[in-house]
């Protein structure tokens, strides 16, 4: 049987739900944190020890100013009120991205939120912020090339943001979408993924279980011939 160790997920269509059932695309986002919730007990449920959330891509600042602010300003609520829990249910938080360009007090939450669960070890969440895999990737060889090493699998993996942090077993994207929107492109190579056509928000627990026994029954061959 598959073993699972690491699980990806896009979580897609908090706005389109949010515009059908609420008309604002805000309170779609901020539904879907309820769902957030349920996947992180489901994943430290199921004894899976890594967990990787793509909340706010590189392409997302293309996005209207309004929704933008909004996102910070959840991102920023969502640490506030929930540092002390992670903290005491011992899930550590790993950013994966360049904070460049978020504000500072942001920036400064995360150092914080990072450090105080950085000894944690019951499952690592993995928040992508600002995280584009093309720009990850170019940062990685760059690193290399400055290093003066030489340029191989092993030493982009070396620099790359989730160094330490096993490849996904699964994808799970949600938003009836079938594409990998610049995220873990290289870390996706022989990952299983699941495209689920519900919104973020209606994702549920037996979906997400769905998923894990779906891959857990796979045949997994890496490329190789039986």
């Amino acid at each position: 049987m598959n073993q699972m160790k690491h699980v990806a997920i896009i979580m897609d269509g908090n706005g389109r739900w949010g515009i059908k059932n609420k008309k604002s695309r805000n309170l779609g986002h901020r539904q879907g944190l309820k769902t957030v919730e349920m996947v992180i007990e489901e994943t430290i449920k199921n004894k899976i020890k890594f967990l990787t959330l793509y909340a706010f891509s590189t392409e997302n600042w293309k996005r209207p100013r309004i929704e933008i602010r909004f996102l910070l300003n959840l991102l920023e609520s969502f640490l506030k009120e929930n540092i002390d829990k992670l903290d005491k249910n011992n899930i550590r938080l790993k950013v994966i991205g360049n904070l460049v360009r978020f504000p500072t007090k942001i920036q400064n939450l995360l150092t914080i939120s990072q450090q105080r669960t950085k000894k944690n070890s019951k499952l690592q969440l993995n928040l992508a912020l600002n995280y584009g895999s093309k720009d990850e990737i170019i940062r990685a060889i760059k690193l290399i090339k400055k290093k003066k090493y030489e340029v191989n699998e092993k030493m982009l993996n070396k620099f790359l943001y989730t160094f330490g942090i096993p490849d996904p077993d699964i994808l799970i994207r949600t938003g009836d979408t079938c594409r990998l929107s610049n995220f873990l492109l290289w870390q996706l190579a022989y990952t299983e993924i699941f495209f689920v056509k519900k919104m973020w928000p209606d994702f549920t627990k037996k979906d997400f279980v769905n998923c894990i026994d779906s891959f857990l029954s796979r045949d997994r061959r890496f490329g190789k011939r039986v």
